[in-house]
């Protein structure tokens, strides 16, 4: 692997601050978005590969990743979580969930991006159950808090409303769910057909 320093393009021996600086600007600079459909995206991709390990390797010889000083959001920061999240944007399900995956650490802010993916993918109990989990390993996080909530009121609301349109008890509802069924398979054997075979 290339002198890490110089991948980023910073002195050696630079603050972690300006390690994270510059690794941010690079990010930007050489992600995929930015070369959809361009000739160049493979190489643009082995190059943010590059940045990343330099990243890495620079970031644990100054004893890993560490809660941001320098007015980062607060959450453990890796390089990777930045990228998802990027994916997640712009609707690129599969690979932030393929890049989630090669993540060994399963961190809070790991738990919160599982939660996002989930969603997405229409697995509403699984994307609540990670969120609540990211909440509970940093109830600090405002934004883990705040996504938890949301997802809560839509789930009450979400209950309200059905609760509202169906005010019928559930013995009501299997029967009206029978009766139609019956109806139905009735309406079938007229037309030379059969819904259900039983009946």
């Amino acid at each position: 692997m290339r002198d890490p320093y110089e991948v980023l393009g910073i002195r050696a021996g630079a603050s972690e601050a300006e390690i994270k600086r510059a690794y941010k600007d690079l990010v930007r600079k050489y992600h995929p978005d930015q070369y959809a459909g361009n000739p160049l995206s493979s190489l643009a991709e082995e190059k943010l590969k590059e940045i990343n390990e330099a990243y890495d390797s620079l970031m644990k010889n100054k004893g890993g990743y560490t809660r941001g000083s320098d007015g980062d959001t607060g959450r453990d920061y890796n390089p990777y979580f930045a990228q998802v999240r990027q994916y997640i944007l712009s609707g690129n399900i599969h690979e932030a969930e393929r890049i989630l995956n090669t993540i060994g650490t399963r961190s809070a802010e790991w738990y919160f991006l599982k939660g996002h993916l989930e969603l997405k993918k229409g697995n509403y109990h699984q994307g609540y159950e990670n969120i609540k989990t990211a909440v509970q390993m940093d109830p600090g996080n405002m934004e883990y808090q705040q996504t938890l909530r949301n997802l809560m009121n839509q789930n009450t609301r979400a209950g309200q409303v059905y609760r509202t349109n169906n005010p019928s008890s559930a013995a009501d509802d299997i029967c009206k769910i029978c009766t139609c069924l019956y109806a139905a398979d009735c309406c079938c054997e007229c037309m030379g057909s059969d819904l259900i075979a039983c009946c």
